[in-house]
């Protein structure tokens, strides 16, 4: 039976998964409540959104797991996901772009099965400092954190990868690394050999942040096909953004205002099916001034969405509502060779998808147990 899904640019279904199974520290269980409780939801709504808050999944804790040191807490993280496919299966159908906030990395997944039992073809945004793509063979910490992109394109311990069922939840070629900066030697390894697409964070830093979002949208053939967000907020420049499980204070990051507007730039995407926030920690935010921060990045990016669009002479500014911590002149060249070499910022025009019709139908199915495809509608 065809399902009708009929894209509702004013509504967001919130959903919260307070994890820390997959992560590195405990406390990122905690950012779902301490958001809403800063005043995302109200934020939103004073925007001009309908927020429909689904509640939030059964808490799923950090422990070291000793006995499974090559892959920690599966058995914690796999129930997670399977609540939170179920949660945003509906939110996915209603409509509505799908936010959830977490929590750990693993939540992703999560979000992407929902959207995989409409679509059948669906692309993958990683704006995060790491490249997440260690499996247990070549993991140095074990944890699940580090290796969920491994696992989303089917690479790694069987209970993640088959957890949905057919597999791999989004294909190599489809998935687009933005932000990066720290890249363990194996990850670095299969970057060199894969065709998944990857931004440094010394591009963004030099390109500056919406240009580069149109840059990474570009080679998401985000025009073509539906799409999923995933913000892991420790992208950010430490000096700007520190309440995270690994901050860094090697790398620089991405400053907050280019942060902000990658984030415009693609929150205003209509192919834009859900976005998924990591990593923040209130244990490392005691006086709740980074969740006002966070609050303050979210509800800007969406309020792109209900702007009129406008033509490339009409073009906005880049957002200033954040300082930048440093000026393009200061980039590193070395780390921004490195990045055009791997993945260049000016892709040929003949790359270019064909734009969407305003109202199309997607080219997707549902999963084998529907056997028919969704309409939908911009």
């Amino acid at each position: 039976m065809a399902v009708k899904i009929v894209r509702q640019p004013k509504k967001i279904a919130l959903i919260g998964a307070p994890s820390s199974a997959a992560a590195f520290l405990p406390g990122s269980e905690k950012a779902p409540a301490a958001l809403r409780a800063a005043g995302l939801v109200e934020r939103l709504q004073n925007a001009g959104f309908e927020v429909t808050d689904l509640g939030d999944c059964a808490p799923r804790l950090f422990a070291d797991d000793e006995e499974h040191k090559r892959a920690r807490n599966l058995k914690e993280i796999v129930a997670g996901l399977n609540d939170l496919k179920l949660r945003a299966e509906a939110a996915v159908k209603s409509g509505a772009l799908v936010l959830v906030l977490g929590g750990d990395c693993a939540h992703p997944m999560g979000l992407l099965a929902s959207a995989r039992r409409y679509y059948k073809h669906i692309n993958l945004l990683w704006f995060d400092r790491d490249a997440d793509l260690n499996t247990p063979a070549s993991t140095p910490s074990g944890r699940i954190d580090g290796m969920v992109v491994a696992h989303i394109i089917g690479r790694g311990a069987p209970e993640l990868v088959r957890f949905w069922g057919e597999t791999p939840l989004v294909r190599e070629p489809d998935v687009t690394l933005f932000g990066l900066e720290r890249v363990d030697p194996p990850e670095q390894e299969f970057l060199a050999r894969s065709p998944m697409r990857h931004i440094y964070a010394a591009d963004i830093r030099f390109k500056r942040g919406s240009a580069a979002a149109k840059t990474a949208l570009t080679a998401l053939h985000a025009d073509a096909h539906e799409f999923v967000l995933h913000l892991d907020v420790d992208v950010i420049a430490n000096s700007e953004f520190s309440a995270v499980n690994v901050p860094d204070d090697i790398g620089e990051g991405v400053p907050l205002a280019d942060a902000s507007a990658a984030l415009r730039e693609i929150l205003r995407h209509k192919n834009l099916l859900g976005l998924s926030v990591s990593q923040y920690n209130p244990d490392k935010d005691p006086d709740g001034s980074a969740a006002k921060k966070l609050i303050d990045l979210l509800a800007d990016a969406f309020s792109a969405r209900l702007e009129p669009e406008t033509t490339s002479a009409e073009a906005a500014p880049e957002a200033t509502t954040f300082p930048t911590s440093e000026p393009a002149a200061e980039q590193q060249p070395e780390a921004v060779s490195a990045a055009k070499a791997a993945a260049p910022l000016d892709p040929a025009p003949t790359a270019e998808p064909e734009p969407a019709a305003e109202n199309h139908e997607a080219e997707t199915t549902a999963d084998s147990s529907e056997g028919s495809a969704p309409e939908t509608t911009a």
